[in-house]
């Protein structure tokens, strides 16, 4: 089944979400020092999100009065797969409504955001691995407006989107994700859109606030490693079985994570937020680095 397909019935999925979240773990860290950001995952979970109101969003729009004011905001989204990594380079990324059977007012929903050619042409410049391609069609996928409509609802932050290349295994995209950590010292926020368990396939609104075991499962081992610092392990998250298999049927929403795990420093403290499970086959797990 196609992901257009599988997404439509996100659309008539519970909106409640009743997921007993509390406050951000303690540990969090504080404002960043200078320019200096820090990074996100986020799980973004149903395009709904982006005007429901639940304790997803909510949190969101939390982290984001949290942040500090960004020069920019980078963000990698498992919505834009391409042949060869390439960067929006447009001045007005459009909105785009990559998915149909939502209400008009999410269709009708636009994130009228800046882009910054500049800053495109000087992410590509950072990345050794491969050229990076300067892209004028594409826009901003619900990956990424979904959740920054929340965040920054005002829409006046520059937001650029780096696309998953198709050609890379995860080894390959942790590795150009590495070269992408001088943009946190040049003020802007990199964050990752997908998520941690991702089956659209196992979707089942009976269990609209809990995950099946295999994803509750893969999902713990995935943190585990994360608390651990062991990045190699993520990489080669197909190693942890069946739970893996069908925790990630396809690698598109779980690779954001390989870019912001890659653009932590040592030692950094890593918040969790809307740790939970939802509909049975995702995790709306989401971190803050830094």
């Amino acid at each position: 089944m196609r992901r257009r397909t599988l997404l439509k019935s996100l659309s008539v999925a519970p909106l409640g979400f009743a997921a007993g979240f509390g406050p951000l773990d303690a540990g969090a860290a504080p404002a960043p020092r200078g320019d200096r950001m820090p990074v996100l995952f986020v799980g973004h979970g149903s395009p709904m999100n982006a005007i429901a109101d639940n304790a997803f969003s909510r949190a969101w729009a939390e982290m984001g009065a949290r942040l500090a004011r960004p020069r920019a905001i980078l963000c990698v989204s498992a919505h834009w797969e391409t042949s060869g990594p390439m960067v929006t380079a447009m001045e007005r990324p459009r909105t785009i409504h990559d998915f149909y059977g939502f209400p008009p007012e999410l269709q009708q929903k636009t994130y009228p955001a800046p882009g910054s050619p500049a800053l495109a042409a000087e992410t590509a410049g950072l990345v050794t691995k491969a050229p990076v391609g300067l892209d004028q069609r594409w826009g901003l996928d619900h990956g990424t407006w979904s959740v920054l409509a929340r965040m920054f609802p005002r829409a006046d932050v520059p937001v650029l989107q780096l696309s998953l290349d198709q050609t890379r295994g995860p080894a390959g995209h942790y590795a150009l994700a590495r070269e992408l950590r001088p943009l946190r010292d040049r003020g802007v926020l990199i964050v990752g859109s997908g998520n941690v368990v991702h089956n659209l396939g196992r979707l089942d609104r009976r269990l609209a606030d809990g995950g099946f075991d295999w994803a509750v499962e893969f999902d713990a081992r995935v943190r585990e490693r994360i608390d651990r610092g062991d990045h190699q392990g993520l990489v080669e998250y197909e190693a942890l079985g069946r739970a893996a298999k069908l925790s990630v049927p396809t690698s598109e929403h779980y690779l954001p994570l390989l870019y912001a795990l890659a653009v932590k420093d040592e030692g950094e403290p890593i918040a969790y937020f809307n740790d939970a499970m939802t509909m049975g086959a995702i995790s709306m797990r989401s971190l803050l680095i830094g």
